[in-house]
């Protein structure tokens, strides 16, 4: 039988070390206790968490403002997670949701799993899960970030990519494209955000059309 659990995190930055910036979450669930908690744990980690009892509401409040991420319960009585969750992915198809639940199953996690939900949380979980699912969401899809922050941290992968590609090493790119190795390493970290004149140096140097960096960016 195939296993359903979704692949190693390709970064497992633990939770406390992984850079945790405000999210907007949007959670669904049918049990108002734990609605209450997690709104709580939520809102105490300096989150914006709006939390929703019904696939209607979760509907409204994803169109007034579209979330981070999505908590979605997938058994929650006559309503059907998954259906909420295909609807989801037909509306917002890059929306990040998690799911949880407290009747975890084979069945379930492959429905989810098929329908790319980048996490699965069995009830009753830690508040440490939960943050560690949510700064590796943080991580790896560039989530609460304001555009800036994201076109820095992916012009400087990008940056690293070609180059690694091509066989450089920071000192040959420097030479190629006369900047400093100081300045290119703090680009690829994501730590500097380039100038239009250096990005031009940089791209020639490694071949590459800026605006396919850019683009990659989402810009």
């Amino acid at each position: 039988m195939p296993d359903p659990s979704p692949p190693a995190p390709a970064d497992p930055t633990p939770a406390a070390d992984a850079p945790r910036f405000p999210l907007s979450i949007v959670a669904l669930d049918d049990d108002a206790d734990f609605l209450q908690y997690l709104h709580e744990v939520l809102e105490d980690a300096g989150h914006d968490a709006r939390c929703v009892a019904s696939p209607r509401a979760f509907y409204e409040a994803c169109e007034a403002r579209p979330p981070d991420v999505a908590l979605l319960d997938i058994k929650m009585g006559p309503a059907s997670g998954i259906d909420v969750l295909a609807e989801v992915r037909r509306r917002w198809p890059r929306l990040c949701v998690i799911v949880i639940t407290g009747y975890p199953s084979l069945d379930s996690m492959r429905q989810t799993f098929k329908l790319d939900v980048f996490d699965y949380l069995a009830k009753p979980f830690g508040v440490e899960e939960l943050h560690r699912a949510l700064a590796q969401a943080t991580v790896r899809l560039g989530l609460g970030r304001r555009p800036q922050d994201r076109l820095r941290m992916e012009l400087g992968r990008q940056i690293r990519l070609a180059r690694v590609e091509r066989g450089w090493t920071l000192k040959d790119l420097s030479e190629n494209s006369d900047l400093s190795v100081s300045q290119l390493s703090a680009v690829e970290r994501g730590t500097h955000l380039p100038s239009l004149e250096s990005l031009l140096q940089i791209a020639a140097a490694l071949g590459v059309r800026p605006s396919a960096w850019i683009g990659g960016a989402g810009f």
